[in-house]
């Protein structure tokens, strides 16, 4: 098997990229972050942090997807974690986005989301694209409603309840001009 090329994807203002070593620092910061952790289980050490790094560049190698890392494309400034998490025995092809705190409220989850949930259906050619999210999660919540997810049920995942919202291949196939927009900018980037 041949290491897969992790794409790059850009939007208005940020660039999703593979990680990198460099990015360590910053990576085990956020899962440092009791706030960011708030609803996924509790912070992390340096160490556990590191690991997840390793697991992250594994997924693509394995499943051919995964998550980039975000940095904002005028200050090179990373951002967080935006993509896919599907390793086997999970409940479907999982839509995830873990932001620094200092980016909340720009519109920067929703906005990577968006390019991540497009680069899904269009690339990966999934047929349903799921976000499994803690019932008091309000801000991931909205940013799910934003991408046109539905709450369409719930799970246990990790000892821990999340509900499931999810949107189809063919419901996503009817959004608007700014996904069409996104895939004409993901295209050009990748010639």
């Amino acid at each position: 098997m041949g290491l897969i090329e992790v794409p790059t994807l850009e939007t208005e203002r940020l660039r999703l990229r593979p990680f990198h070593t460099s990015d360590t620092d910053e990576y085990a910061a956020l899962h440092e972050d009791p706030e960011v952790m708030r609803y996924v289980g509790g912070t992390w050490d340096r160490g556990r942090s590191s690991r997840h790094l390793a697991f992250l560049v594994g997924h693509w190698q394995l499943w051919g997807s995964g998550m980039w890392a975000v940095e904002h494309r005028e200050t090179g400034a990373f951002v967080g974690k935006i993509g896919f998490s599907e390793p086997e025995g999970w409940p479907g092809c999982e839509l995830a986005w873990y932001l620094a705190r200092r980016y909340w409220s720009l519109g920067y989850a929703t906005e990577g989301a968006r390019a991540a949930l497009d680069y899904g259906f269009t690339t990966l050619k999934r047929d349903r694209i799921i976000s499994q999210i803690e019932p008091g999660n309000l801000a991931s919540i909205l940013v799910a409603e934003r991408l046109s997810m539905s709450l369409q049920g719930r799970c246990s995942i990790l000892i821990r309840e999340h509900l499931v919202y999810g949107i189809d291949r063919e419901s996503y196939a009817l959004q608007p001009a700014e996904f069409e927009r996104i895939r004409t900018d993901n295209l050009l980037a990748q010639i």
